[in-house]
C-alpha cells in the first residue's frame, strides 16, 4: 500500500496493522544529513517506522526507521529554529480562546487562499461535487485541499474515502489530511465549554492519536495539523496539542456563518452533507475562477 499526498514507503496488505504508537520529539537525519523532525514511531507489519516533519516545507512523511538517525531536537540548533518550531510556538501558546484559537489564516501576505473541507460524522450523503468541481479545476495539475477528516465518517464511508484517496493517487487533488478527532462528539444542548473535545470523560489523546493511526491502516500519511470540532477548545488540549507537535487550524472564512474569503482566508465548508450552505456559496467562486487555491502549508511561510 502506498502512502498518498506525501511521499512514504509501501506498507504490507489492503490495512495495514499499525502497533506501538508512540509520540516522541526527535531530530531525524538521513543518510544525505537531511533533517527532519521525528513526531510518532511505530511498528507496521512488525517493521519500525517514523512518521516526520519537514520543517521548512511542513510536508509529512513516514519513513523506515532504520534509514534515520535520532537525537534531541537541541543538538541540532536549525531545527528548533525552524517554520514548523515556530509556528508550533506560535499557535499552541495564549491566549486560550473558547472558539476559534490557533492559526485562522495565513502568517503573512499570500497570493490566494486556502480551502478547508470538514468530514464531520454524518448519515447525509457526500458533497461529490464540491470534489468532482475541484478536479476538474486542475487542467493536469493536482488542486490543494485540506481535508479535516474524523474517524467515525471514514469508518461510515470507505466508498467516499477511497474517491478521495484515488483522486490524490492519480495526481488530480493535493490533500492535506489533516486531523479532525476521532468521534467528533456533539450536544446541541450543552454549551461550548463542556461540548465537542470538552465533553465530560472525552479521552482526547485517543481522539488525536486513534484518527493518525486509522489514516496511517488505510495508507494516508497525516499532517502536523489539527481542526478542533466546532473549533471549539480550552488551554489544556492546546497544551496537549503542542506536545504532540500539531499546529491548531480556525478558520477567518466560514462561509455558511456568512464570513468571507479574502487573500489568506482559511475557508471552511462541509462535505460531509451536514452544512449545504456553504457548498453553495463556494462552488460559484470556484467555478468563477474567483479563488486561487494553495497548499494548507504555505500559509506559514518559509
Amino acid at each position: 500500500m502506498l502512502f498518498l499526498c506525501t511521499s512514504g514507503p509501501a506498507l504490507a496488505g489492503p490495512e495495514a496493522q499499525i502497533t506501538d504508537y508512540r509520540v516522541i520529539r526527535m531530530s531525524a537525519r538521513d543518510a544525505s544529513g537531511r533533517v527532519r523532525l521525528a513526531t510518532r514511531s511505530f511498528h507496521s507489519g512488525g517493521v519500525p517506522h517514523l512518521l516526520v516533519i519537514d520543517p521548512i516545507s511542513f510536508q509529512s512523511y513516514v519513513l523506515p526507521a532504520a534509514s534515520l538517525t535520532l537525537s534531541p531536537v537541541a543538538a541540532e540548533p536549525p531545527l528548533g529554529s525552524s517554520p514548523f518550531m515556530r509556528a508550533l510556538e506560535r499557535y499552541d501558546s495564549p491566549p486560550y480562546p473558547l472558539q476559534n484559537g490557533g492559526a485562522t489564516r495565513a502568517s503573512g501576505p499570500v497570493g490566494g487562499e486556502f480551502l478547508t473541507v470538514d468530514l464531520c460524522p454524518s448519515r447525509r450523503p457526500f458533497e461529490r461535487e464540491l470534489f468532482d468541481t475541484l478536479v476538474g479545476l486542475g487542467k493536469g495539475a493536482p488542486v490543494p485541499v485540506a481535508v479535516a477528516i474524523t474517524g467515525i465518517w471514514l469508518k461510515n464511508h470507505p466508498e467516499e474515502f477511497g474517491y478521495l484517496t484515488r483522486e490524490a493517487a492519480a495526481g488530480k487533488l493535493a490533500i492535506t489530511w489533516m486531523n479532525h478527532s476521532f468521534h467528533h462528539s456533539y450536544d446541541p444542548r450543552a454549551p461550548l465549554a463542556r461540548n465537542f473535545v470538552l465533553t465530560p470523560g472525552t479521552d482526547f489523546p485517543a481522539e488525536v492519536l486513534d484518527l493518525e493511526q486509522l489514516l496511517l491502516s488505510r495508507g494516508v500519511v497525516p499532517s502536523p495539523f489539527f481542526r478542533f470540532p466546532g473549533l471549539v477548545s480550552d488551554a489544556a488540549s492546546v497544551k496537549r496539542l503542542r506536545d504532540y507537535s500539531l499546529i491548531p487550524i480556525g478558520s477567518d472564512a466560514w462561509l455558511a456563518k456568512g464570513e468571507s474569503p479574502r487573500k489568506g482566508s482559511f475557508i471552511l465548508v462541509h462535505g460531509n452533507g451536514n452544512e449545504p450552505k456553504g457548498v453553495k456559496l463556494l462552488l460559484p467562486l470556484l467555478r468563477g475562477g474567483e479563488l486561487h487555491l494553495l497548499p494548507l502549508p504555505e500559509a506559514f511561510g518559509k
